[in-house]
């Protein structure tokens, strides 16, 4: 976001708005605590804001503060398009294009007369009004932590808003093991904590609240892996009937696709999970080094998101889809061998 934009947004915002805030589909912990993050910031400016996210999230972000008070545009559809008709200005957070929160809510924000606001930081974002965009930061909430900070309200910070915000940064960063995590990450984290954020109840709130269902279907994932040392590459699949024998639901396959990453020598990792609802293969990529998932996803697989993870999908059947993704390593064999040496 451009000076311009940051003077002429805090101007806009010097007086009370109905503000609606929207994550992408399928929200995960940075969706989540971003949205919130912001409701509860903004709240506390005098604005009324509204969350509204396009689908269900998984049930242990449930706990979040303010999580009870958000809409779900496919269940509560009538209170989202009303707050965002009345709405005077919407904040898009975390995704960098308006399909990504499904083709209903799509359709409905495209009628939408007043400005956008876009904060996030994956890569080829689409024109808005106002952009806060940055490639190279690691999480979509600590550009909302730097976003009150250039707002000049960083003294508004508290429990609520500091511990929203910690989610995303922990769920994006890996518990902050991914190379976009850096030092600033780190004193962002460290007032995070120093305003409220008890690191230690949020991390067991996230991870340690598994249920038995979700377990047994970590490990069908992992009798399903699969690795291909000649790629430096390993693949998880599940499949539908997988799925529904472990009672699967939102949230479950969230972090699986590390465990692949984790296996020695590997740089590449994806998981493959069918989904008989939208009928497609959902795709997540992660990778060590210089090969780009993101670029690899574009190209290939209708997705997107930063160098090294990344998201796609694929209409073939699961046969077809690990038939095109393995010739497809054979065309990035190099690439995939050489992505440490330079």
């Amino acid at each position: 976001m451009i000076l311009k934009q940051i003077k002429e947004l805090k101007t806009f915002l010097d007086t009370p708005k109905r503000v609606v805030i929207v994550g992408h589909r399928n929200p995960d912990g940075d969706a989540m605590g971003a949205t919130l993050g912001l409701f509860h910031y903004l709240k506390k400016k005098g604005h009324k804001p509204t969350v509204v996210v396009p689908n269900e999230y998984p049930k242990f972000l449930h706990w979040l503060p303010g999580s009870k008070k958000t809409f779900r545009f496919d269940w509560q559809n009538s209170q989202s398009q009303k707050a965002i008709k009345n709405s005077d200005i919407i904040f898009l957070l975390d995704f960098n294009a308006l399909h990504r929160v499904g083709h209903d809510m799509q359709s409905t924000l495209e009628k939408y007369q007043n400005d956008f606001a876009l904060i996030d930081h994956h890569q080829e974002p689409d024109e808005f009004a106002y952009m806060y965009s940055d490639t190279e930061m690691c999480s979509t909430c600590q550009m909302i932590y730097h976003f009150i900070e250039k707002m000049g309200d960083i003294h508004l910070l508290d429990s609520d808003i500091a511990s929203c915000l910690y989610t995303g940064i922990m769920t994006d960063t890996g518990s902050f093991r991914f190379r976009s995590t850096t030092s600033l990450t780190h004193k962002v984290i460290a007032h995070l904590i120093d305003n409220g954020a008890e690191n230690h109840r949020i991390h067991s709130n996230v991870y340690d609240s598994s249920s038995f269902g979700r377990l047994q279907l970590l490990g069908q994932a992992l009798s399903n892996l699969k690795v291909l040392p000649e790629y430096k590459t390993a693949y998880i699949t599940l499949t539908e009937d997988e799925k529904e024998a472990n009672n699967f639901v939102k949230g479950d396959t969230e972090g699986i696709v590390n465990y692949a990453l984790s296996v020695e020598g590997v740089i590449l990792a994806a998981i493959f999970i069918e989904d008989k609802e939208q009928q497609i293969i959902k795709i997540s990529f992660r990778s060590k080094g210089t090969f780009s998932v993101n670029k690899f996803a574009r190209k290939h697989f209708n997705g997107g998101g930063h160098d090294n993870a990344s998201g796609g999908k694929s209409d073939l059947s699961m046969d077809e889809t690990l038939i095109k993704f393995c010739d497809l390593l054979e065309d990035n064999k190099e690439q995939l061998i050489h992505s440490y040496d330079s």
